[in-house]
């Protein structure tokens, strides 16, 4: 019997000790992984990386993580070739079957899903915010994005016509959606800026886009919507690469 509890001591001991080797390592490989990660992507603050599965011994043995959780607070991506970017926040990936050389200098993802926000007035940026001549003495502009409920954005809008200020913003509900890389927004119906405009001049206002390029590791937009703090979006991708 003293036998028998000698060897469950040594066990549980043995057991606790590799947990403990496991949890410094995977400490260890997360804070290495956030490192590379902020200089590939070059980004201003370290990302958070959060290695998941238990043990993660044997998983390195194998060669391959099963899942990769990876935060962004903030990243800046382009938005064009003319060097204009384009700020996200809260960007989070889920990375499944990371697969990363013998010496750790590269890693990539079989696949990656996740979601991020365009906040209203890095979107504004893109929008016409300076008073433009959408008709003869007619002059309007975007003065303002918000959430328009159920996946919809409101637009207000301002103008003059023939020298008078419209007594206070007019607002549209516009449909989001995403193609080719791009967020465009359509308005729902016209405003009534007070004059009898045409479509084409109206919507050269109140309909426009948002490239967004270079997304971390390529992953690519996927679906977009209106919500409470910006536009919501998407991800997703393959052979995502985390670092090298």
């Amino acid at each position: 019997m003293r036998a028998l509890r000698t060897l469950i001591i040594v066990v549980v001991v043995l057991g606790g000790l590799f947990v403990i080797a496991d949890r410094v390592a995977v400490n260890f490989a997360e804070n290495e992984a956030a490192d590379r990660l902020r200089a590939n992507e070059g980004l201003a603050s370290t990302p958070d990386v959060s290695i998941k599965g238990f043990p993660f011994l044997t998983q390195v043995v194998g060669g391959e993580l099963d899942d990769v959780e990876v935060g962004i607070p903030d990243y800046e991506a382009s938005s064009g070739d003319g060097g204009d970017t384009v700020r996200i926040t809260g960007l989070k990936a889920d990375m499944r079957g990371v697969v990363f050389s013998g010496d750790f200098s590269s890693a990539t993802a079989r696949s990656a899903t996740g979601s991020a926000t365009i906040p209203y007035d890095e979107l504004l940026k893109a929008a016409q915010s300076e008073p433009t001549e959408i008709a003869p003495g007619v002059t309007a502009r975007v003065v303002g994005l918000s959430d328009g409920g159920n996946g919809k954005i409101k637009i207000e809008l301002d103008g003059t016509v023939l020298g008078v200020d419209l007594p206070r913003p007019v607002s549209v509900l516009s449909s989001v959606a995403v193609e080719d890389g791009t967020v465009r927004l359509r308005a729902d119906s016209l405003p009534n800026l007070g004059a009898d405009l045409g479509e084409e001049s109206v919507r050269s206002l109140t309909d426009f886009q948002q490239a967004i390029d270079q997304l971390p590791g390529g992953i690519q937009l996927d679906k977009v919507e209106g919500a409470a703090d910006g536009v919501r979006i998407t991800v997703k991708g393959s052979d995502v690469k985390l670092a090298g």
